[in-house]
């Protein structure tokens, strides 16, 4: 069942005859350690924040603990391996090791798209629900989470029995999902991964995101209009960016002529792909308000200042955890004399 020598062999095959020169290898062994350095460090950053701050352990915060998780797992075990590759111009570690690392690679990365999905769901969620989040209710967040890893297990393991196969890729430096065989089940296997793990998370982003701010507008908040605005134009950037030049050429490669993707083609979206390890939490959690409050108050963990007043402690989040940019659109709408401060509306609000 877990055999796929012809497969294997015939993958062999095209990447000798796609081989990279000495020069081509080395400048992708450049982008990959750099890409391996940076993932490598943000990731270990935000989770020593999580392992530091308690207070970041909210339940919506807990997916995205979950991205960095799998951003990280990329770093350990995928991107050194295709770094080693490219210096040494060959694939190092076997055909079984090819197979694995195309396997936990391509569940690692779905893993990542569909918690970004589920995370722009949950924010869009909560901001339109008009109700406080519970921090202390975590069942939700570990069920979204558990919720991923399943989805991504179901459409990584296909390939183990029978459905496509996991074999070299590109130069041959590189192991994923065999997309220049035209075998009826790999072109059905490729159609339903681009469908289902890339076009689907990328519409429910855009429709949760879109909906987040036309909410903004009817509250004419205008200038955490524009704020929110920019974050949700970075995420969804982000992600087609990184995502969608791997899908196409993927979808190129098997529906295309033969030949038409070569070893530069198909090495460029993968790194892209492998990028996201170190934008991803660049965007959804070094910019997040919440984090920089821990790092600039690492005194007094249990308040979040909003321009100068404590507007309410971290025990009664809502949808201020939710999304960077909505803290004072919230204390606009739900504003209350905080019991330490005089009974006054802030100065600077119109």
């Amino acid at each position: 069942v877990f055999s796929h020598g012809p497969c294997v062999r015939d993958s062999l095959v095209y990447s000798e005859k796609s081989e990279l020169s000495r020069t081509g290898h080395t400048v992708v062994a450049v982008f990959l350690g750099v890409i391996l350095l940076l993932g490598f460090i943000s990731n270990f950053f935000v989770l020593l924040l999580f392992a530091r701050f308690q207070v970041l352990r909210t339940p919506i915060n807990l997916i995205l603990l979950n991205i960095s998780v799998s951003d990280m797992l990329v770093c350990i075990f995928g991107t050194p391996f295709s770094f080693a590759a490219s210096l040494y111009g060959r694939w190092l570690i076997g055909d079984q090791g090819c197979k694995w690392y195309g396997f936990a690679n391509t569940l690692f990365g779905i893993v990542s798209l569909a918690s970004l999905a589920v995370l722009s769901y949950e924010r869009y969620s909560t901001i339109l629900s008009y109700t406080k989040a519970d921090p202390s209710d975590y069942k939700k967040a570990w069920l979204a989470i558990g919720g991923a890893w399943l989805y991504s297990l179901l459409w990584t393991m296909p390939p183990f029995f029978g459905w496509s196969s996991y074999g070299p890729e590109g130069p041959g430096t590189i192991c994923s999902v065999q997309w220049h065989q035209r075998s009826s089940g790999n072109i059905s296997y490729v159609t339903c991964l681009f469908i289902f793990c890339l076009l689907l998370p990328l519409l429910l982003m855009v429709i949760c995101y879109g909906k987040i701010i036309f909410f903004i507008r009817r509250l004419s908040a205008h200038r955490r209009e524009t704020h929110v605005l920019v974050m949700v134009v970075s995420m969804v950037s982000c992600y087609l960016l990184c995502w969608m030049p791997y899908g196409v050429v993927a979808l190129l490669a098997t529906f295309g002529q033969v030949g038409l993707v070569g070893p530069t083609t198909s090495i460029v979206p993968s790194i892209l792909a492998k990028s996201s390890t170190f934008l991803n939490p660049i965007i959804y959690i070094l910019l997040n308000n919440q984090v920089t409050a821990c790092q600039w108050h690492t005194h007094w963990p249990l308040f979040l200042p909003v321009n100068g007043y404590i507007a309410l402690t971290m025990s009664r989040v809502t949808v201020l955890q939710v999304l960077p940019g909505l803290h004072e659109l919230w204390v606009r709408a739900n504003w209350q004399p905080h019991p330490l401060r005089p009974a006054q509306q802030p100065s600077h609000w119109p």
